[in-house]
């Protein structure tokens, strides 16, 4: 099965590939496109490029694993996906992932504007990841 991870953010949104037979989550994209229709159709044409079976959807839950006003705006976002698509989509706990990507691109090298744009898709891998590993 192949996997597509989806990192929502108000301004870029990261995206992962992974699959089953790998185990592994690999970063692909960086989009800087905010949620709505566009970056919809962006997805979809990631769908199609890598023969996603599945969609995962990082999920910003509070620190108590409460859902606050960012779970909500995915979870809409998730509503829009699933109307332009069958592929299934689930959702994955997203909590520390972005401290996890900048845990990674720390000591790389890389300058800020660097990090900035890798950023919400390592954070899409670690969010795969966890799912993938969550799965067994």
């Amino acid at each position: 099965m192949r996997y597509l991870a989806i990192d929502l953010g108000d301004k870029r949104t990261g995206l992962a590939v992974g699959d089953d037979e790998t185990g592994l989550a690999t970063p692909a994209a960086t989009l800087p496109v905010a949620p709505g229709p566009p970056l919809v159709d962006a997805i979809l044409r990631m769908i199609r490029e890598h023969e996603t079976d599945t969609l995962v959807l990082g999920l910003p839950l509070n620190a108590d694993g409460s859902e606050g006003p960012r779970a909500k705006l995915t979870r809409r976002f998730g509503v829009l996906l699933q109307d332009a698509t069958d592929v299934p989509l689930h959702y994955q706990d997203e909590r520390l992932t972005t401290w996890a990507a900048d845990q990674r691109l720390a000591g790389t090298g890389r300058t800020h504007k660097q990090k900035k744009a890798a950023r919400d898709a390592i954070a899409a891998a670690e969010i795969l990841q966890d799912f993938l590993r969550a799965r067994g």
